[in-house]
């Protein structure tokens, strides 16, 4: 089985072979308070495949000076272990961290795509969202969100957002990044920095139709709840009931 067919194997080869793994123009723009928002549409972004990549690692603070981290080499007898995140105290905790979108359409639909219940969406029919897989160890690679663009005018709004599945809230002791890969243009960065311990959920962006226009707003807002927290907040009004993942 190749890695693709891991990656993927959930609705086939084939359809990984429609997302295209190169970047717009080289550089970045980082998405601040200052400057939170950016057109997606000005900028000619508008068609194709929008990559949205959620990347973490451990804050170097919490590792007392181990020799060779951040070279983002991972021994390769461990790379199967969840990384371990120093927490107050000698305590160690496991982290695993999840991408995932809330989304509405122009006709009214709404749900979402996310790791949790395998909801993984489709890049072809509505949604027009799809989630790449699980990563519950922090790789290099992280989860990857494709929105298919060509379809953008039946998007109203899209919640991307990232949460800790089950263990202890530990956004405080990670370094997370979420990067938008427009079709066109340079990649948008959302650095999750703000100390926020007993977070589980984090709204990270907005992608707006806002009368033809698509518009990326920077939203960087903690919860201490889940998915039912931050669909109050945004009013998405979908039912939520508690799950679980599979055992690795």
């Amino acid at each position: 089985m190749t890695v693709w067919d891991k990656l993927f194997g959930n609705w086939g080869t084939a359809a990984a072979r429609q997302f295209d793994a190169a970047g717009g123009a080289s550089g970045a723009v980082e998405l601040t308070k200052r400057r939170p928002t950016f057109s997606l549409t000005k900028q000619g972004a508008v068609t194709g495949n929008l990559r949205v990549n959620l990347s973490w690692r451990m804050r170097t603070s919490d590792i007392a000076d181990k020799p060779g981290f951040g070279s983002g080499v991972r021994h390769p007898f461990r790379k199967f272990t969840p990384q371990m995140v120093q927490a107050q105290g000698p305590a160690m905790v496991d982290v695993d961290l999840d991408l995932a979108c809330l989304y509405e359409l122009q006709d009214g639909s709404k749900g979402v795509v996310q790791p949790l219940g395998n909801i993984l969406g489709s890049i072809n029919s509505p949604p027009y969202v799809q989630l790449s897989g699980d990563d519950r160890f922090g790789s290099g690679s992280g989860e990857t969100i494709y929105i298919n663009m060509d379809h953008r005018d039946e998007f109203k709004r899209l919640l991307i957002f990232v949460y800790i599945y089950d263990g202890t809230p530990a956004f405080d002791r990670t370094h997370a990044m979420v990067t938008l890969y427009p079709g066109n243009g340079p990649r948008l960065e959302v650095e999750l920095h703000e100390r926020a311990p007993e977070a589980r959920s984090c709204a990270v962006l907005l992608i707006e139709n806002r009368g033809g226009e698509i518009v990326v707003r920077r939203e960087l807002k903690y919860v201490y709840g889940f998915q039912a927290e931050l669909d109050r907040l945004y009013g998405w009004g979908l039912q939520w009931g508690r799950g679980y993942k599979t055992r690795v």
